[in-house]
């Protein structure tokens, strides 16, 4: 609604129809399907395309997710109908975690219609009450941080056993963590790729406002799942050609890109630039 608002106010001042000024807005006024829940989508198109290189089967694969919002909700129910187990998840109150699983839509209703999470949810009876500090040290294969930067710090990370990283949040590691978490043979999937899904489909969205000619969800699945995996290709393959870590190997493949577009311009371009 307030990107909707936001647009509205932007055309009347420029007294004329310009729905890509703003991304987000609601789908009658240009929005994008797909978009709501693009950034957890993102994630597990990220974390899908590595399964082989990291060993990952789903069946046999734990994974606990800190935040329940939109993008760790969708990135939960997502993972779940792939068949991995959920067996812990958080929100701002606190968290709960079941060894023998969890299935993130009752649980999603149940915290809708309750306004919580913990108290008398659909596997309380076997769930056991965590804390979100907690859920970071669970034993399990894939920790998802979707909710807040500054989670897995100095004073936490040789705690973390979770053997892959999935950032869904915005710097949920810190920078001094990043080599604890390396040294014991932590993989993390940065933020900047695992969490692109959302300002992919702003994009979309922009285009579709572009060309006037918008797209049934599928496609906008089918388009984000195609960059998703091509990203995550380029960045896994650059990570075993310098043999840094992946968030290293992000920062390089962006690099690359903007060198390259910068070098296509010539050296006129170049020296206007300093």
């Amino acid at each position: 609604m307030i990107m909707g608002w936001m647009t509205d106010q932007y055309n009347r001042i420029k007294r004329g129809k310009y729905p890509g000024v703003i991304t987000g807005k609601p789908i009658a006024l240009g929005g994008s399907l797909g978009r709501t829940d693009a950034t957890g989508r993102g994630g597990v198109y990220v974390l899908r395309c590595l399964e082989k290189k990291l060993g990952l089967t789903p069946e046999t694969t734990t994974v606990a997710i800190q935040g329940f919002g939109n993008v760790g909700f969708y990135c939960a129910q997502l993972l779940h109908e792939a068949g991995y187990k959920i067996v812990a998840i958080s929100n701002s109150e606190g968290g709960i975690y079941d060894p023998d699983g969890i299935i993130p839509r009752p649980m999603k209703e149940w915290e809708m219609s309750h306004n919580e999470l913990l108290e008398g949810g659909p596997t309380l009876g076997t769930a056991q009450v965590i804390s979100n500090k907690e859920i970071l040290e669970l034993d399990v294969d894939v920790l998802v941080p979707a909710a807040l930067e500054n989670q897995i710090t100095t004073q936490n990370a040789d705690r973390v056993r979770a053997k892959v990283i999935l950032e869904l949040a915005n710097g949920p590691v810190t920078t001094s963590a990043d080599p604890i978490l390396e040294k014991n043979g932590v993989l993390i999937i940065p933020d900047i790729l695992a969490n692109a899904g959302g300002v992919t489909v702003s994009y979309f969205e922009w285009v579709q406002n572009q060309t006037g000619l918008y797209w049934d969800v599928d496609e906008v699945h089918q388009r984000l799942k195609k960059i998703m995996d091509k990203s995550t290709y380029d960045v896994w393959d650059t990570r075993e050609e310098y043999g840094c870590d992946m968030r290293t190997a992000a920062y390089i493949e962006v690099l690359r890109k903007l060198s390259g577009a910068i070098e296509a311009h010539g050296p006129r371009f170049y020296f206007n630039l300093h």
